[in-house]
């Protein structure tokens, strides 16, 4: 048996069963959403905007989840190893969510974030963004999250690439369809506990076959990662490292946070559909504490496999360094085989089954989610202002066939990303990097200064924008000269380059702010900081206790004693 097979997942009678009645569980909350009808946008899109926080805590969570994750960030940590828990040991971002934006979204009555930005600036900016985000949904996310559960799949179960990507996509988009946000939330309930469950196993048996934790600190940290002095254990790289220097990881990590946490359609959608202030705050809150989990579940479990192929004397051992294949300094050349190993190797019968739905419920939820906030987009942003009469149902109507039109592009596109090779995949992914500082700088300013004019936000999107294209077309064509343009475009860390034109971003907002026209009240009444009514104030305040309080404290303690722990 070589390396291509090791990693094949055989299943017995009692993981078929587990996963049947996964699929079983989905049937019934497909079918009981079904038999409501959906007469209304609001209730299509947004379920009525009657959302509870447990059902939007579990949503942003489960959304937030793929592929990536139980794969790909498994394989970076038995790479890189604490280096990319910049990007997820995140909860304090989504508390920004929460406690900041959550009131002023709620007061906007908004569907979409571009008709959030229209209100604050003008209908431009909602243009922009909106082609924006449709553009990046369908051309990354959609697409790479198929392609990439399609190789899961492949790698796990031995399914055809295509057979499990197609499965996949109409499966999901079934239940999406039918019933919209509210499939979305509530089989989100669904999956969220055997995603976590699935991958705390891993996670509890890897440790114990590896002998403890501190076998596993003691064993990454004698593994160095460049030549200045960082091992797989650091967090805080040297400023010099090419990957991950400390000042992009940690500032850059935080811009594209706030924009995906705190402005991105794909998120922000869950806390519209709360019911209050009070639920989509708590929701937040529940959904912070939960994504203090993947570092621990997912990128751990990465470093646990590099560990294990260190202890030769171990049938675990021997096994993992057959498909991960150590090379001379201890590097792994298949580290995206380290959870599928690990789940082959460790875990017993029924629980094979138990990570497999877990795996299942990362991708579903996450499409489902990209299903839905795309359709919303194009019906509300593009279909909607063009047609301003149309009625309710119809527009329900579209959101559905918007939603098909979406799959077929997503799946097109992944012929695109085959032909080109996996470096796109790599670009697709520092493409977030490009969109989010002038997004962010364009919301973050948005909400702060009531005098941020209209035509800053308009003109600091196209600067953005321009500046982010420029930066793509130059990491794609690797110019071979050397100067001041092509260092900044091209040789410059691309999570340093996030940074200096997050800054740039404010910088531009503030001059042509200086020199145009600012908002009227009416863009700003209830939009942004020191604008709010007595009675707005007050229906704020009354959402939040201290136990909310409490519980965000916990969050950021937890956060601080993590990069004190790994510093």
């Amino acid at each position: 048996m070589g390396p291509a097979d090791l990693n094949r997942i055989s299943l017995a009678s009692w993981d078929w069963i587990v996963i049947g009645l996964f699929f079983l569980g989905m049937v019934w909350i497909c079918f009981d959403v079904s038999r409501k009808k959906k007469e209304t946008s609001g209730e299509y899109f947004l379920n009525g905007r009657t959302a509870t926080w447990l059902a939007i805590g579990a949503s942003i969570f489960a959304s937030n989840i793929g592929s990536e994750h139980l794969i790909g960030l498994a394989g970076a940590g038995a790479t890189s190893g604490m280096a990319q828990a910049h990007w997820e040991i995140q909860g304090w971002v989504i508390l920004i969510l929460g406690w900041v934006f959550v009131p002023f979204y709620q007061r906007s009555m908004v569907y979409t974030m571009p008709e959030f930005l229209e209100k604050r600036y003008n209908k431009e900016s909602r243009g922009i963004l909106t082609y924006l985000s449709l553009a990046s949904y369908v051309l990354t996310k959609v697409s790479v999250t198929v392609m990439a559960g399609g190789l899961a799949l492949n790698a796990l179960l031995g399914i055809d690439f295509w057979v499990a990507a197609i499965a996949l996509v109409v499966i999901t988009a079934i239940y999406t369809v039918i019933g919209g946000m509210e499939s979305v939330l509530k089989t989100s309930v669904l999956q969220t506990p055997i995603l976590l469950l699935g991958s705390l196993v891993i996670l509890i048996i890897g440790l114990k076959e590896l002998g403890g934790w501190n076998v596993m600190m003691e064993t990454c940290s004698s593994q160095p990662v460049n030549d200045l002095g960082d091992n797989m254990t650091t967090l805080m790289r040297d400023s010099h490292d090419k990957a991950f220097p400390w000042y992009g990881a940690l500032f850059g990590s935080a811009i594209i946070g706030f924009w995906y946490w705190c402005t991105d359609q794909f998120i922000v959608q869950r806390v519209l559909s709360g019911k209050s202030q009070k639920e989509s705050r708590r929701g937040s809150i529940f959904g912070a504490y939960l994504k203090l989990l993947p570092v621990f579940l997912f990128l751990i479990p990465g470093m646990i496999a590099f560990a294990l192929t260190r202890q030769p004397d171990s049938m675990v051992g021997r096994q993992l360094s057959a498909a991960l294949l150590p090379d001379a300094t201890g590097a792994l050349q298949n580290p995206d085989l380290a959870f599928p190993m690990l789940v082959n190797t460790l875990l017993p019968v029924g629980l094979k089954g138990v990570v497999i739905c877990g795996i299942l419920a990362a991708l579903m939820s996450s499409l489902a989610s990209l299903y839905n906030s795309s359709s919303m987009l194009y019906t509300i942003d593009i279909y909607k202002r063009r047609n301003p009469d149309v009625g309710e149902r119809k527009l329900v109507t579209i959101g559905r066939i918007a939603t098909v039109v979406v799959v077929v592009f997503g799946v097109l596109w992944i012929f695109v990303i085959q032909a080109i090779g996996k470096t796109l995949y790599d670009y697709i992914q520092s493409i977030q990097s490009l969109l989010a500082p002038a997004i962010a700088a364009v919301f973050l300013l948005g909400i702060t200064w009531k005098k941020t004019s209209p035509k800053a936000g308009m003109w600091t999107l196209i600067a953005g924008l321009v500046l982010g294209g420029i930066r793509l077309v130059m990491m794609i064509l690797h110019p071979e000269s050397h100067n001041a343009f092509t260092y900044v475009f091209n040789e410059l860390n691309v999570y340093a380059f996030c940074v200096w034109m997050f800054l740039f971003c404010l910088l531009l907002a503030f001059v042509v702010t200086l020199f145009t026209k600012g908002p009227s009240e009416e863009q700003v009444r209830g939009l942004c900081f020191g604008t709010a009514t007595p009675e707005q104030k007050a229906e704020t305040r009354a959402s939040w206790n201290k136990w909310d309080v409490i519980h965000t404290c916990i969050i950021l303690a937890v956060t601080v004693a993590f990069y004190i722990y790994f510093w």
